[in-house]
């Protein structure tokens, strides 16, 4: 490539970053549409392993997952974008209310999907224009979680962060809280600079998981996580993990909100990411109650429709299960013969559970009372 081109690149890719920044994006890298063989090592290993549990989806196009070139051959830069969605306050806070719900963050408002999507689109048509403008034309696609793209990889060598312990992003300015989504191009772009960072001898993540997911720093076993079972799942909870998800019903966000490099996140400002008053600590005893209408329009435009209502008030039957509270037995005993064979199940486990916890109860006081 001649200077002049190289300055043509640079200049565009300048005007790229600005406009990102002007339609919201809170981190912006550019890589080669390259990613090495390390990725498809580590994919192909977990794959082997069942790690990747009912996801059989992941098991597909692995070539796609573990090479940029293999989705779009005609790939030669990856623009990794990412939005800020830091939670305000301790996100973990309504675990100890086990009346009450938790909400993984980025599902306490609207679809980061098309949040983000709309954003590519317009800032891939600015891309589109601009080469334009100078006499070059570009091909431009993009992705927000949706197709077999390597995303975290990808951001890593845009210079976004690196992949920690628990598998996800982490950045030096926004701690874990980045949502992804890249914009592939045929323009042969100049690469971000890579900015270091590391996870050390931290292991904080790692320690807090409630079901030990983590068998090895960097890898996952999605079996055991409870934003796999709370989400990606579709049957019974195993019984192994039932009491340690506590009140978590939908995904789960302890490994992240461990991260000492979040205390460098500021609270994100994107309105459609922060948090519905209705979904911060939402009653379990309500949940319980949704029918397919009411969970529809309660979560309409939210990500946690796509599971559905039977999935999701099988998650909340656990939480009442764990809840201690005897108060919700009723709500769990009238979903004993829902017409879904999985709900009426963690119906009853939730009704037994509350049932023996009681008793317990109650034999522990009569005993106190009883000393001399």
């Amino acid at each position: 490539m001649s200077s002049s081109s190289s300055t043509v690149m640079l200049r565009l890719a300048e005007r790229m970053e600005t406009k990102a920044r002007e339609l919201g994006f809170h981190a912006f890298g550019i890589c080669d549409a390259e990613i090495g063989t390390e990725t498809g090592v580590r994919l192909r290993d977990m794959l082997a392993q069942g790690h990747h549990g009912t996801m059989t989806w992941m098991a597909e196009r692995v070539e796609s997952r573990a090479h940029p070139n293999g989705l779009w051959p005609e790939a030669r830069s990856v623009i990794s974008l990412g939005l800020s969605y830091a939670p305000e306050g301790d996100p973990l806070a309504t675990l100890s209310e086990k009346g009450c719900g938790n909400i993984s963050v980025y599902a306490r408002n609207r679809d980061y999907h098309d949040i983000i999507k709309g954003m590519l689109k317009h800032l891939a048509q600015y891309l589109v224009a601009e080469t334009r403008r100078v006499e070059l034309k570009a091909e431009v696609k993009v992705f927000v979680d949706t197709a077999p793209v390597p995303e975290k990889p990808l951001a890593e060598r845009a210079g976004l962060g690196w992949q920690g312990k628990h598998t996800n992003l982490v950045s030096r300015d926004h701690g874990s809280w980045l949502l992804l989504g890249e914009i592939y191009t045929t323009l042969a772009l100049p690469p971000t600079a890579h900015r270091a960072g590391r996870c050390g001898s931290c292991s904080r993540c790692l320690a807090v998981c409630p079901t030990n997911a983590f068998p090895a720093p960097y890898q996952l076993d999605a079996r055991r996580c409870i934003s796999y079972l709370t989400i990606e799942y579709a049957g019974p909870i195993p019984l192994e993990f039932r009491e340690a998800m506590g009140n978590h019903i939908y995904g789960c966000d302890d490994c992240l909100s461990a991260c000492p490099w979040n205390r460098f996140a500021e609270e994100s400002h994107v309105m459609k990411l922060k948090a519905r008053e209705d979904l911060i600590a939402p009653s379990l005893s309500d949940l319980a109650a949704l029918d397919d209408a009411g969970f529809r329009s309660l979560f309409s435009g939210s990500p946690i429709k796509r599971i559905g209502r039977n999935r999701f008030v099988r998650n909340v039957l656990i939480a009442i299960g764990n809840s201690g509270d005897s108060t919700m037995t009723q709500a769990a005993e009238t979903l004993c013969h829902d017409p879904d064979p999985v709900v009426a199940e963690a119906a009853a486990w939730a009704m037994d559970r509350l049932t023996k916890q009681v008793a317990g109860t109650v034999s522990s006081m009569a005993s106190a009372g009883g000393r001399p």
